[in-house]
């Protein structure tokens, strides 16, 4: 066996089995092979209680040779595969960060200036100091959705700059002439995490930090914000729209106004409850002539939050509810939450269309889960808590249906 993986091998199997076994009780060796992908795989047993110690040993200890170890677990026996280091990531250039950084900032100020009492179509014929100053009025929005994005964006990239993982500043996405200006913003995780601990921590950092921002927002908003009368007819050639609710959003304008809204005008002869279960999963029927926020630009920002963050929440693929779930759960219980995460939302967009786009993408994009590279280290308690915490948050923000178009 020793002389086949000598032949494929550029250094001496006996110097990288010397070395794997200074921390790993090896079984079994198997010889690798371009095709493979792997040049050695070990199987036994840890001999060190601290795994993450142990990785991080064997690590340092093969860094000489150009190789790197994989820890994995198949079949409850582990396993040690070692393979060739991964080139050095580049980070690209700061000033694409910082040019749709500020691109994104007057994309949403234009957004924000359309909640002002100025009529936008006089832009036609105003002067650059009128569109300046017509921007300008924005601010309020700008600020309240750029820092909420901000705060989300720095928790991943604080959080695994932290853990000593090689991570991007944010992408922010300019998108004017849209609801928020923005699609949003992202990070780039250049390469693999470590180990669980680390993916964990980088994929619930973004949406518990950028919650903790949105939560002053959304509450500042709707005390800045009104209740008034929805109306009862629409009239031709208009359309009303209003946002939809969480658990979290309705208790939040609970708590501002004293009542749940929109509040309809009665509710026949259904039970209260069941009204608001049937119109919370459909948006029907649609409260015309009742009561409902006049929501503030700044309550608007806090809502686009409380949907940013459920979004990023979804325990499915590469989303940060998707990388939850799998630290949490396993792959294999993962995958077999996964058809009924797309199911759900296949279903749901039978009440709001575009989460069937959300179920399209997670189904072609969001099928593969984030491994790290060392697998055995388990999480600890503390960790797993703060997990189920951020799937609780999930269920407590996600809006089924989000925007309740009225024509």
């Amino acid at each position: 066996m020793s002389e086949v993986i000598n032949k494929l091998l550029p250094v001496d199997t006996q110097d990288i089995t010397q070395v794997v076994r200074s921390v790993f009780d090896i079984q079994s060796v198997t010889a690798g092979s371009p095709r493979l992908g792997y040049h050695v795989r070990y199987e036994g047993q840890l001999k060190w209680a601290d795994s993450e110690k142990a990785y991080d040993h064997l690590t340092e200890s093969l860094d000489p040779m150009g190789l790197m170890p994989l820890f994995r677990v198949e079949n409850d026996q582990q396993v040690v595969i070692i393979i060739e280091q991964r080139p050095e990531p580049k980070m690209g250039a700061v000033w694409v960060n910082i040019l749709l950084f500020v691109l994104t900032i007057l994309s949403v100020m234009f957004t924000g200036a359309q909640f002002g009492e100025t009529d936008p179509s006089t832009l036609t014929q105003a002067s650059f100091g009128g569109w300046v100053r017509f921007i300008l009025q924005g601010w309020p929005f700008a600020v309240s959705l750029v820092g909420i994005l901000l705060a989300h964006e720095l928790g991943h990239y604080l959080v695994g700059r932290a853990r000593g993982e090689k991570v991007t500043l944010p992408y922010f996405i300019p998108f004017p002439f849209s609801a928020f200006g923005t699609m949003g913003a992202f990070i780039n995780m250049k390469e693999i995490p470590k180990n669980r601990k680390h993916l964990l921590d980088i994929g619930m950092a973004g949406p518990l930090i950028g919650l903790l921002v949105t939560l002053p927002v959304l509450f500042i908003g709707l005390s800045l914000s009104t209740v008034g009368p929805i109306e009862s007819e629409v009239p031709q050639g208009y359309l009303i729209f209003m946002e939809g609710n969480s658990i979290l959003y309705l208790l939040a304008k609970y708590l501002t106004f004293g009542e749940l809204l929109p509040q309809p005008i009665s509710y026949g002869d259904m039970a209260p409850f069941l009204y608001w279960v049937r119109y919370f999963f459909t948006g029907m029927p649609v409260p015309l002539g009742g009561l409902d926020v006049q929501i503030h630009s700044v309550a608007w920002a806090g809502w686009a939050g409380l949907f940013v963050t459920a979004i990023n929440l979804i325990p499915a693929g590469q989303l940060d509810g998707g990388h939850i779930l799998y630290v949490l759960l396993g792959k294999k219980k993962a995958r077999l939450i996964f058809p009924f995460v797309l199911g759900a939302l296949v279903l749901l967009g039978l009440a709001w269309q575009g989460w069937w786009l959300w179920a399209a993408l997670i189904f072609f994009f969001g099928r593969r889960y984030a491994e790290p590279l060392d697998q055995i280290t388990p999480i600890d308690r503390k960790r797993k808590i703060l997990g189920v915490v951020a799937l609780i948050v999930f269920i407590l923000i996600f809006i089924p249906v989000p925007l309740v178009v009225i024509q």
